[in-house]
C-alpha cells in the first residue's frame, strides 16, 4: 500500500512541475510581449482574414438579421 502512495506522490510532483514550468514559458511570452499583451485571435481581427472575404459568424449573422435574411 505504502508504495501507491509513494508511485501517486511521484506523479504529483511531476504533474506539478509541467504546470510550473508551462506557467513559467507563459510568463516569458507575456514579459516579452510589448505591453504584455497577445494578439486578437479573433477572425474579425485578423488582415489576411479580411483579405480573403472571410468574417466572423456572428458578425454575419448580425448583418443578417439586420437586413431581414436570417432563417
Amino acid at each position: 500500500m505504502q508504495q501507491n502512495y509513494k508511485k501517486m506522490a511521484e506523479l504529483l510532483i511531476i504533474s506539478v512541475l509541467i504546470i510550473a514550468i508551462a506557467v513559467v514559458l507563459l510568463l516569458i511570452k507575456v514579459i516579452s510581449k510589448r505591453n504584455g499583451e497577445f494578439s486578437s485571435m479573433h477572425i474579425h481581427d485578423s488582415a489576411a482574414m479580411k483579405d480573403r472575404g472571410i468574417g466572423c459568424v456572428l458578425d454575419q449573422d448580425r448583418e443578417a438579421r439586420k437586413k431581414g435574411k436570417a432563417f
